[in-house]
């Protein structure tokens, strides 16, 4: 919360907003004393100083500690994407070493001072002239001054020393402004800002830089007839996580690829007729050892599947789907299961999920993944089935029947991922508010919640059919090439880690 004290007559300087990073002062050597004023319904207000109480030497300062997210929002709004702005590894060659704040931001701070302080609302700036001394970084603090120096009668003219200082008392910019102040006096309620979130998709970036450490994994991509296909096909390899082995009609593919500009020469093609040729052909090679994983082109999901369900891929382990969701604003990835291949899981189907979901996390690198079983309620009721369902598999956990991983349920789903939330509950749970596996009771609630994450939060989801012999990728979902390589990247680690004996 923004903090606003003093002022020469205690006039209130009008800023109260969520920032508890900013603290601003006002005052002609008063003592600082004061708080946020408010008008007559205890609601923060704003006021101006006219120019006829305005006298030379009036001060007023507002204080605000520099985050990312201030970098990031003036980037946006500008289009300044200067790499010196915003990116670490560029700024870390240059004589400062950090990310260097752009300017405007702490002239934006001496703006706000001008209009929120002194003069305040009814001020239009006239001329400004600054000098910028020092630059600044993320978790500086930055303290923007404005002093009356002087003050013009005939049209209400007042100049302004201005001055910026960073938390070591170091200038940063300095200069003037002319402005003309108000005549009229202004006392309104303080304006609600809107909550601004800059999302961030980072989380991808260590399962990826993982990935790409190892030998790249020979893989089947599946009837590539589409210029996406064959596009995430060349991403994936490109970034070392694929050796790629094409099936399907050889003379569509190298059309696509021309037409797309896709370079695919020097790849092994498989030529068939047709997609269901081109599955078949796949399943072959994975049962020969010779690819490792496959990989969905233009086929349907549900072809592709079906194949592998209808080979002797499928093994004694349950066929389930993982996403993994990079929601912004949460603190870390999540996995949601199953979302898309099983419809109505019984208890023993639930099981093999849930493990299926603890070998990926695990060999994505969660050494002790935390899966949360999710329903409607927290609490064991008999009318809802999948809190029974929830309640057991814990103790099967317990009992060794699920392995590698923390199990808690009935969890509902703000318990899972709040820690807010699970102690609302009173629930004390290693998993409850830092789930990092999901477990939905059924298809069509996992499905919902990976949509309103997707769509409302703004969540990338990635996504990998477990079960069978090879790990599976499905690209129908779209999601664009940062998703795409995530998937990838998932059937990668885990094709790796079927080499050792998996677990359950």
């Amino acid at each position: 919360m923004v903090r606003c004290d003093g002022g020469r007559t205690r006039q209130p300087c009008g800023r109260d907003a969520d920032d508890d990073a900013s603290r601003c002062t006002g005052g002609n050597g008063g003592d600082g004393a004061g708080g946020t004023a408010t008008d007559p319904s205890n609601g923060a207000v704003i006021e101006n100083r006219t120019f006829a109480e305005i006298a030379e030497g009036d001060t007023a300062s507002i204080t605000h500690t520099v985050t990312q997210q201030d970098i990031e929002l003036f980037a946006f709004v500008s289009g300044d994407v200067n790499p010196a702005h915003l990116d670490p590894a560029y700024a870390s060659t240059t004589p400062s070493r950090y990310i260097i704040a752009h300017g405007m931001i702490s002239s934006g701070l001496i703006s706000a001072v001008l209009g929120t302080k002194l003069p305040g609302p009814g001020t239009i700036y006239m001329g400004q002239s600054l000098s910028f001394r020092r630059p600044v970084s993320v978790g500086d603090t930055i303290t923007a001054t404005v002093t009356v120096t002087e003050k013009r009668e005939d049209k209400h003219d007042v100049v302004l020393d201005c001055r910026c200082v960073n938390q070591r008392g170091q200038e940063v910019v300095t200069g003037r402004a002319d402005v003309r102040a108000p005549v009229e006096k202004v006392r309104r309620p303080v304006a609600e800002l809107p909550e601004v979130r800059v999302p961030r998709h980072e989380r991808y970036k260590e399962l990826l830089a993982h990935a790409a450490e190892g030998d790249p994994v020979r893989t089947a991509v599946v009837y590539p007839c589409s210029a996406a296909a064959l596009r995430a096909m060349a991403q994936a390899r490109a970034a070392a996580l694929i050796q790629p082995i094409l099936i399907g009609p050889a003379r569509v593919i190298e059309h696509v690829a021309r037409e797309s500009e896709i370079d695919v020469g020097g790849l092994r093609i498989v030529d068939t007729a047709d997609s269901q040729a081109a599955a078949e052909q796949a399943m072959a090679l994975a049962l020969a050892g010779d690819v490792e994983m496959l990989v969905q082109g233009s086929l349907g999901s549900d072809e592709l599947l079906a194949a592998v369900a209808a080979s002797a891929l499928r093994t004694a382990r349950r066929l389930s789907h993982v996403y993994l969701l990079d929601v912004p604003g949460h603190p870390r990835l999540l996995l949601l299961t199953d979302a898309v291949v099983t419809v109505s899981p019984d208890l023993e189907a639930k099981r093999g999920i849930i493990q299926n979901a603890i070998d990926l996390a695990r060999a994505a690198g969660i050494e002790l993944p935390r899966v949360a079983v999710l329903s409607a309620s927290e609490t064991i009721d008999t009318k809802l089935a999948s809190t029974t369902d929830a309640a057991v598999l814990p103790k099967m956990a317990d009992r060794g029947q699920i392995t590698g991983g923390l199990v808690d349920g009935p969890l509902t789903f703000d318990q899972a991922v709040s820690p807010q939330a699970a102690a609302g509950e009173g629930i004390a749970s290693e998993v409850a508010g830092r789930a990092d596996i999901l477990v939905a009771p059924d298809l069509e609630t996992g499905n919902v919640l990976a949509r309103q994450l997707t769509s409302l939060a703004g969540a990338d989801a990635a996504g990998v059919v477990l079960g069978a012999r090879v790990p599976n990728v499905l690209t129908s979902g779209g999601g664009g090439e940062r998703v795409s390589l995530a998937s990838f990247a998932l059937a990668v680690v885990q094709a790796r880690a079927r080499r050792k004996p998996a677990s359950g």
